[in-house]
């Protein structure tokens, strides 16, 4: 698991439009990188809508937001059309920024066993370092938890 201090892995993925976003584009930037299980499913959605609420004053503190699932694209426009999201949503299809920040892991629902994606956001600083992992989510407050 990667730790406070660290470097953040560098990645590059495609956003909704099929741009391609590297972490290392925002040097000189925090950014807010959330991982999120899936699009438009009730404790996904209350969380971008939290972020999406709080947007201004997230920016405000320097932030920049950048929301990452398995889901593709295609799912990932439809999300953003439907709740009007200000940020970029990155299609990790083949599962490497999550394998790479430790969030693909087993989790259990109903006693059946599944891989998926924590619920967790770290906080990268101007360096490129992780300055926060939030690893214990409030859906609902998370923008809140950003800016404590």
């Amino acid at each position: 698991m990667l730790e406070v201090g660290q470097a953040a892995p560098d990645f590059e993925a495609r956003d909704q439009d099929g741009n391609t976003v590297k972490l290392s584009d925002f040097k000189g930037k925090k950014v807010v990188l959330y991982f999120y299980p899936k699009d438009d499913t009730p404790g996904c959605t209350a969380q971008a809508c939290s972020l999406r609420d709080n947007y201004e004053a997230l920016l405000a503190k320097g932030f920049v937001v950048l929301g990452v699932s398995v889901d593709d694209e295609k799912k990932h426009r439809k999300f953003i059309d439907k709740y009007n999201l200000p940020f970029p949503l990155l299609a990790d299809t083949e599962k490497d920024i999550v394998e790479k920040y430790g969030v693909w892991q087993e989790k259990s629902m109903y006693g059946r066993k599944y891989m998926g994606t924590l619920r967790y956001t770290f906080v990268v600083d101007e360096e490129g370092r992780i300055s926060e992992i939030i690893t214990k989510v409030d859906t609902k407050k998370h923008a809140e938890q950003l800016l404590k």
